[in-house]
């Protein structure tokens, strides 16, 4: 039986009493990396979270068992307000995995540790840039209470890097932007118009980012909601 004072080590054993190779290769279709994953599902992760609680201490052991999952359970029982930058910096150094990536930006924007986002952006390696335009994603959503600036101060560093063609990159560069062209309708106006700028762009990776970007933001449902928020406020 597992539960809050459980150790790390203790945790990692019952990971390993859930593998399943079918889940294992259902994961490796959907850009997961398996080398060392035991094929047990976020959500199922999320439960064991919930019953284990936050430990930070033991949040820092999971991560070095080097398992997607003990990592992931990791991210997911940090204690955000004793996540220092170099544990942040010392994380993204192992990244390899988008669904890594994207778990770890969660915790990272709860952290306010989004002084990050440029250095990580101007990091030649594929999954820490990711890093940084999933922190901008996150925080589009989930920092309601930030001043709209504060997104819209992201929107230079979306043009810097529209350009990289690597598909997680340019994944994570599209969904910033049209995460913080949903935020509000003071958002859209700018973010449209850099989704525009760069749907004209002679760069093929940029091009594709600003037409999917447009795409959405243009979208019924999209303004639809965009007016529903601004008349609540």
């Amino acid at each position: 039986m597992i539960g809050p004072s459980s150790s790390a080590a203790e945790l990692i054993a019952h990971l390993q009493t859930l593998r399943s190779e079918e889940n294992i290769s259902g994961m490796a279709r959907f850009g997961i990396v398996t080398e060392t994953a035991l094929g047990i599902s976020n959500p199922d992760l999320q439960k064991i979270a919930r019953i284990v609680k936050r430990n930070h201490a033991r949040a820092l052991e999971l991560w070095q068992s080097g398992i997607r999952e003990g990592r992931l359970l990791a991210l997911y029982t940090a204690e955000p307000n004793r996540l220092t930058l170099e544990t942040a910096r010392a994380w993204a150094d192992d990244f390899d995995s988008w669904e890594i990536v994207d778990c770890a930006a969660d915790l990272y924007v709860e952290a306010r540790i989004e002084t990050l986002i440029p250095e990580f952006a101007s990091d030649e390696r594929e999954f820490v840039r990711r890093t940084a335009f999933a922190m901008i994603a996150g925080a589009a959503v989930h920092l309601k209470k930030e001043p709209d600036e504060t997104l819209l101060a992201s929107l230079p560093l979306i043009a810097t890097h529209a350009d990289d063609p690597r598909n997680f990159v340019r994944k994570a560069v599209n969904w910033a932007l049209r995460n913080i062209g949903k935020r509000s309708l003071y958002c859209h106006t700018a973010a449209l118009e850099l989704a525009k700028k760069l749907a004209a762009s002679d760069d093929q990776t940029a091009r594709w980012i600003g037409k999917d970007a447009v795409r959405e933001l243009t979208s019924d449902k999209v303004l639809a909601r965009l007016d529903r928020k601004a008349a609540l406020r």
